[in-house]
């Protein structure tokens, strides 16, 4: 269940075997989700970095594909429920001898869902086509509006959250500002936008060494974003932020702050009686599986790893993560087929990647900290080797020079309606704010499950 990092890693293990695979996503293609902030800052296209399921797996004939929504389990009768489902009929039950859910998690408003419709993420596509709606709007709506006041709030831009996504994101939209539109407009200087970057820890890119940190921040600086750190957001409307008590009007606001476990993670805990801890996360054995059920297995980021003696396991939310457990979910099922019993699941820490701007970038590899060009760089040959497809390989290269060269931006449509409320749901295994580096001989892709 999930055709995300991890749930993709296990099918493609599986389907050498002698076993039939079923993979059920309610979205038709798989994304490569570490560039979907791309596609709403007008980088990239949603076809680049996004192919079917179907064509992933048209050779497999022993991998099903079904689009639907998994709604509940029946653990006892080794069933999952499919909803959803294109044709409009009602629930299906689909039978398993293992299952694997790899439901993935969404961004969390911390309490605050009111304020989605006002700050939407870029966890889907549909909510980044939104982002860039705004983003491009606001720029319009600064051209034609008389007033000062107000057309200062159009031009200022506020991204929530200073993990990798939101500081790319703070990058991206301060490029667009001063290079891709400042010869596109008569009655505005582009230039003169103000994009804000909120992070309620002391410093940018928290999960980075320090030093980077500081680097990133001179970077952002550099390309005119003002980092808030130590700063939390308590309110949001659709003329303002509010930030530790003072408002701050604005109309664009982006969230990239936070993650909540996929609601499936409390639907197997009902089922199997195990805990859920305060985000929301599944607890399971060292083996991945729930307690009572071996024959069900969860990973990434909806749930919570326990060693032998019942203690958390700390893994942070990353790409990796759910890549690794996905392979070695397929390794344990099998070794059950074998008769042989599976060694506890042990994560490999490959190192974490963040890109600012042009030719601006932090990475830390196995502690070896990179910063500026050789990092931008390291960045994006990642970010184009594990990108699925060779024709997307290739349209994403072409992009991103073109880009360098010229400082254009070849997607800056404004499609979809005002006003949209979107609500990502959960989807892929990607979660938390660190992008990190994809595994060697792996391609680094997310769906959404």
């Amino acid at each position: 269940m999930g055709g995300g990092f991890g749930g993709l890693q296990a099918v493609r293990r599986l389907r050498r075997l002698s076993v039939e695979i079923t993979l059920i996503d309610r979205r038709n293609f798989h994304l490569f989700q570490p560039l979907v902030y791309q596609v709403a800052t007008g980088a990239l296209s949603p076809g680049e970095i996004a192919s079917p399921l179907r064509g992933i797996f048209a050779r497999d004939e022993n991998v099903r594909v079904l689009l639907g929504e998994v709604s509940g389990f029946d653990l006892s009768a080794r069933h999952v429920l499919v909803d959803r489902l294109p044709n409009g009929a009602g629930a299906r039950a689909i039978p398993y001898d293992s299952l694997i859910v790899a439901g993935g998690s969404s961004y969390s408003y911390f309490g605050h869902d009111e304020w989605r419709r006002f700050a939407p993420d870029v966890k889907s596509l549909e909510s980044a086509l939104e982002v860039r709606r705004r983003i491009l709007t606001a720029f319009e709506a600064a051209e034609v509006e008389a007033d000062d006041a107000r057309r200062s709030g159009w031009l200022t831009f506020v991204v929530v959250g200073a993990g990798p996504t939101g500081v790319e994101l703070a990058g991206q939209i301060a490029e667009i500002a001063r290079d891709t539109l400042r010869r596109d407009f008569r009655s505005i200087d582009t230039r003169a936008a103000r994009i804000v970057l909120v992070e309620t820890a002391d410093r940018v890119l928290p999960q980075f060494p320090p030093r980077l940190s500081r680097r990133a921040t001179q970077s952002l600086e550099g390309l005119g974003v003002t980092p808030l750190v130590g700063r939390t957001v308590i309110g949001i409307d659709e003329a303002s932020v509010t930030i530790d008590g003072e408002r701050l009007p604005v109309r664009t606001v982006v969230w990239a702050a936070g993650v909540v476990a996929s609601e499936l993670a409390a639907a197997l805990a009902a089922e199997s009686g195990a805990e859920l801890d305060r985000a929301g996360r599944v607890a399971v054995g060292p083996d991945l599986t729930l307690p009572g059920h071996p024959e069900v297995i969860a990973l990434g980021d909806m749930v919570q790893v326990q060693d032998a003696g019942g203690k958390p396991v700390p893994l942070p939310g990353l790409a990796p993560v759910a890549m690794q457990q996905g392979r070695y979910a397929a390794s344990a099922i099998r070794e059950r087929i074998g008769g042989r019993q599976p060694p506890p699941f042990r994560y490999r820490d490959k190192g974490n990647l963040a890109t600012i701007g042009r030719a601006k970038a932090v990475a830390d590899i196995k502690g070896l900290q990179l910063s500026g060009l050789v990092a931008w760089l390291t960045w994006l040959f990642v970010h184009l080797f594990y990108l699925i497809g060779l024709q997307n390989r290739l349209l994403v290269f072409i992009r991103w020079t073109f880009s360098f060269v010229t400082r254009g931006r070849g997607a800056r449509l404004i499609a979809g309606q005002a006003g949209t409320e979107l609500h990502n749901r959960g989807g892929g295994s990607l979660g938390g704010d660190v992008r990190s580096m994809p595994e060697q001989g792996e391609e680094h892709e997310s769906g959404a499950g």
